[in-house]
């Protein structure tokens, strides 16, 4: 706690009445109408500070308000606090039909182990606040596979339980003002490419079968391996967050949003060793059984940096489906790829009705890139015969510079990749340039207003604009709420 503390929860304000009662009983007497009087003035202004606090955006405000050093949180950056928060959530769970809560992180390092959040939540950084996670692998739970995967994506056996959980959750809001949390990966990089994990490594915030997330106004850094990984979930807004890992760093996925639907990733900054977005539904056998599409999804104002991956991969895990994704005003920046398809035989699935316009790409690898190959299995009992689907893929506007390989567009034998459109776009590039620039096997599709000139798979066909949807999707019209934490600092 601090020295003057500018907050007094209800927690902390039943703590002092108890502490009084060892004071003389004039003293006593004085204190604890005091005591009492601010109690009940904060439990009937809803523990409001007028004309404090830090404003925030989100889907909703919560009523009642905690610190975590009223859980005996302790900010040095050694000391564990992973019972400090979930002792704190557990708490404020019952609040949840009374308004909600929210939990406030205050300046400081927060070491910590996985912890669980609930529903009508909001955990909230401040500007000074750091989340580290422990590199302590007593405090990580085990888990069970995805039923989408059937096996941990790093290993056959189960997964680390992620930094920040939650299962069957409603209206949960991850946010503050540009507070931090630091996945410190390294330990399991290092780990990872020793082949001395038999587990799936932990992912930085991961909500399963959970509806209304906000994630937002936050930096993460050195995620273990994905950093946001909602999956089985629906109505989710992702905005203003800076994701950081280091060129290398396995599997550091930026977002990966997995059989969700109605998702709205917006004005993110993403460096990663891995794809920026990648938009995945489960993986061969089992994804095509649980059967749970991505859907419904739009991404805008991306600014990805990815040497080794792209800034929007879609599959390689795409069993359940990906369908009505809407991409635009994106930026890269050094990144192997733009939006790139990934696929196998045995995936089954389908790829379709894909939109990306206002494309601005520099020093690249591919502009264009579909992989209809892509093998990784997760055992070998995949089914040969089931072959993805991909058709209606459409991108309109595009200016790249300083790019090695304009295209390459690899279908899959007795399936071709289908109703390719590409309109408008110039491609400047670089001493590197492949002689064959455009490289197209088992596709089709047409073309207008494209250099260098494209494949004959793809021919050119005028006048022509390839479409992007005008209507707009629920969840962009979700309009955040202006909210306060109700604590100085």
């Amino acid at each position: 706690m601090y020295d003057n503390p500018p907050y007094i929860g209800l927690f902390s304000a039943r703590k002092a009445i108890s502490q009084t009662m060892k004071m003389c009983p004039r003293h006593r007497n004085s204190f604890v109408i005091g005591v009492i009087s601010l109690v009940l003035i904060l439990g009937s202004e809803n523990v409001k500070v007028v004309n404090g606090g830090s404003e925030y955006e989100a889907i909703n405000c919560r009523k009642h308000s905690a610190v975590l050093t009223d859980f005996g949180g302790v900010g040095d950056g050694v000391k564990s606090n992973t019972k400090a928060f979930r002792n704190a959530i557990r708490n404020l769970s019952q609040h949840a039909s009374d308004g909600g809560a929210q939990l406030i992180v205050p300046p400081g390092k927060w070491l910590t182990g996985p912890f669980n959040l609930t529903s009508h939540f909001t955990l909230f950084l401040h500007k000074n606040a750091i989340i580290l996670a422990s590199q302590d692998e007593s405090e990580w739970p085990h888990l069970p596979a995805l039923p989408s995967y059937g096996r941990g994506r790093d290993a056959p056996a189960g997964r680390f339980s992620s930094l920040i959980s939650g299962t069957h959750l409603t209206d949960v809001v991850i946010t503050g003002d540009n507070g931090k949390i630091d996945g410190q990966g390294a330990y399991w990089w290092e780990k990872f490419h020793k082949k001395q994990l038999n587990l799936t490594r932990p992912y930085m915030i991961e909500l399963m079968y959970s509806d209304q997330i906000q994630i937002s106004s936050l930096t993460l850094l050195n995620s273990p391996s994905y950093f946001i990984h909602p999956i089985y979930s629906s109505n989710i807004i992702m905005q203003g967050l800076t994701i950081n890992a280091p060129r290398g760093s396995p599997n550091t996925d930026g977002i990966d949003p997995d059989s969700c639907r109605n998702v709205r990733i917006e004005d993110c900054k993403i460096v990663s060793g891995d794809d920026c977005i990648s938009i995945k539904s489960g993986w061969d056998e089992y994804g095509i059984k649980v059967a749970m599409p991505s859907e419904h999804i739009v991404i805008r104002r991306i600014t990805c940096n990815s040497p080794d991956s792209a800034l929007i991969a879609l599959g390689s895990e795409m069993s359940g489906g990906i369908s009505d994704v809407r991409a635009e005003d994106l930026i890269a920046i050094n990144t192997e790829s733009a939006v790139r398809i990934k696929t196998a035989v045995g995936r089954g699935g389908y790829v379709k009705d894909i939109f990306v316009r206002r494309m601005n790409l520099t020093t690249m690898k591919y502009v264009f890139w579909m992989t209809g190959s892509y093998g990784s299995h997760p055992d070998p009992h995949y089914d040969p015969k089931a072959l993805p689907k991909i058709t209606g893929i459409n991108y309109a506007d595009v200016a790249a510079s300083d790019v090695k390989y304009s295209a390459r567009l690899d279908g899959i034998s007795n399936d071709p990749f289908t109703n390719i459109c590409i309109s408008n776009v110039s491609i400047q590039l670089n001493e590197q340039r492949k002689k064959l620039q455009w490289n197209c096997t088992n596709v089709s599709g047409v073309t207008r207003n494209v250099t260098p000139p494209t494949c004959e798979l793809l021919p050119e066909k005028g006048p022509l604009q390839c479409p992007f949807p005008t209507n707009s999707l629920p969840i962009e019209s979700v309009k955040l709420k202006s909210c306060n934490t109700k604590v100085f600092f």
